[in-house]
């Protein structure tokens, strides 16, 4: 069996957050991924047209080009989705804004982690196999996971992910084995 490759890249807010220094066990979330995040795996992504989206997604795939410049940004926007709604975890309220606590933020992250390995084998099984990105944020106030196809010259994110200054950045490339 051919191996998958990943490429996991973080800002040094993630890396401190996840404690990417104890070794890549410390990186499972601690009872594995959340019953709705596993339901969510299992309901699947397929391609539709040129565009990956969740399996249960109602939007028209036919209007990916319509309101983005790409159709990364399309497929972001279909994709994303806040993990904060599937991870048992504590949001607070201060003066009207949602607060997640630092370990918490860890958590959501490492949750993130494992979707991204679960939706990379996910396009991999496609036909043909997919190379997908996943990008996974997470701040005081939330926490969200997104992907799409790797595609040239396109990127949802920006490269330098310590430019993001008030948020914890991961972005999980995944290539089908060759």
């Amino acid at each position: 069996m051919l191996a998958r490759m990943f490429t996991v890249t973080m800002n040094d807010a993630a890396a401190e957050a996840v404690r990417v220094w104890a070794g890549f066990d410390a990186l499972e979330p601690p009872g594995g991924l959340a019953p709705g995040l596993r339901e969510r795996v299992a309901r699947g992504i397929h391609r539709r047209g040129a565009v990956l989206m969740w399996a249960d997604s109602t939007v028209d795939a036919g209007s990916a080009s319509s309101f983005f410049p790409d159709l990364t940004g399309w497929e972001c926007d279909d994709s994303s989705l806040h993990l904060e709604d599937f991870v048992p975890v504590r949001v607070t309220s201060v003066d009207g804004q949602p607060v997640v606590a630092e370990h918490d933020q860890r958590l959501l992250l490492l949750h993130g982690l494992a979707l991204a390995r679960e939706v990379g084998r996910l396009a991999h099984a496609l036909q043909p196999p997919t190379p997908i990105r996943c990008v996974i944020s997470a701040n005081t106030t939330n926490a969200t996971f997104r992907f799409h196809q790797i595609r040239a010259g396109e990127r949802w994110n920006v490269p330098d992910l310590d430019s993001y200054r008030h948020d914890k950045m991961i972005v999980v490339d995944s290539e089908p084995p060759a």
